[in-house]
């Protein structure tokens, strides 16, 4: 069973507002022609488009998530095929290809179903990402046939956006494989909040992220022990070190101005700043584990 964190199937609300004007509808239909039929499903004629102030109306909870990935409408279609259940296909414009990235990358855990420019399926679910747009495709209840359609419909989508894009620089910074990364575990996020669903640093906003930060985190599997590896990359390097500054003094004033030391949970912490970076191991087992991911983190670094 698919554990579901920020991305709730929604019901099909027939009365909810529009959300988006007239100039965005011409907008979004210059930029694409969305397909009208696949796999035997046809669009039912209905159009729900909406804006960062009316997305509460289609998704209550989960509204937050896609505003701090920088979202700019979304566009729900139904479509409809008799004696079966309907398939939604929900297509986010998120401004860029690194935001549009950044939401698939949240909830990623499935094997990638060769959709867009990275993909998953799972539980009846297919999310991807092209150019600046996330889409999740998926029927309104259990369907004998679910993933032919579903990929279907996906691959339809997909090919109706034109236009690809970067995923975000900051992940070719992160040490690959060799040093035990696991690749379903990175995450791209702008704000604290986010962060704190990967993993807890905080209530307060030790790190000084905002909008124009970008942080990534991501995994590592050293023999049984998992750490995690954090970037932070800040506008300038004078806020980058304003943000270290304020993670050393309140995540670890017990260390002294060391970059390392052992936390209450007896494993390690490592954190470093690199001009506009800030680099942090949470969780490793051992100093030298801690040592060893930053060693191969900033060596990473020097390769760019």
């Amino acid at each position: 069973m698919r554990s579901w964190i920020f991305f709730v199937i929604p019901i099909w609300i027939l009365g909810a507002p529009q959300g988006a004007n007239g100039v965005e509808n011409v907008k979004v239909k210059q930029e694409l022609s969305l397909p009208s039929e696949a796999g035997g499903w046809k669009w039912d004629g209905k159009e729900k488009i909406y804006n960062p102030r009316t997305i509460f109306d289609y998704i209550d909870g989960a509204g937050e998530l896609y505003r701090s990935f920088n979202f700019q409408s979304l566009i729900v279609r139904r479509f409809v095929r008799p004696g079966q259940p309907s398939i939604f296909a929900e297509l986010y414009d998120m401004g860029s290809s690194e935001d549009a990235y950044g939401v698939f990358s949240f909830e990623r855990q499935d094997e990638d179903a060769g959709v867009g420019q990275g993909s998953e399926y799972g539980g009846g679910l297919l999310r991807f990402w092209k150019g600046k747009y996330f889409v999740s495709v998926y029927p309104e209840e259990e369907l004998a046939e679910a993933k032919s359609t579903v990929l279907h419909l996906g691959q339809a989508i997909a090919s109706s956006i034109k236009s690809s894009g970067p995923a975000p620089q900051l992940l070719t910074y992160l040490p690959g494989a060799q040093v035990g990364l696991r690749e379903k575990s990175i995450r791209y996020f702008h704000n604290h909040v986010c962060l704190n669903q990967r993993f807890f640093v905080a209530n307060e906003n030790i790190l000084h992220l905002g909008k124009k930060t970008e942080g990534v985190i991501a995994q590592y599997l050293r023999g049984q022990s998992k750490s995690h590896l954090l970037m932070i990359r800040y506008p300038t390097a004078k806020q980058a070190e304003v943000g270290f500054e304020s993670f050393r003094k309140n995540y670890m004033p017990e260390a002294k101005g060391k970059g390392v030391w052992q936390t209450e949970d007896r494993k390690w912490t490592a954190a470093k700043l690199q001009r506009k970076l800030v680099i942090v191991v949470f969780a490793a087992s051992s100093e030298a584990d801690a040592g060893e991911l930053m060693k191969a983190a900033e060596e990473k670094l020097r390769e760019k």
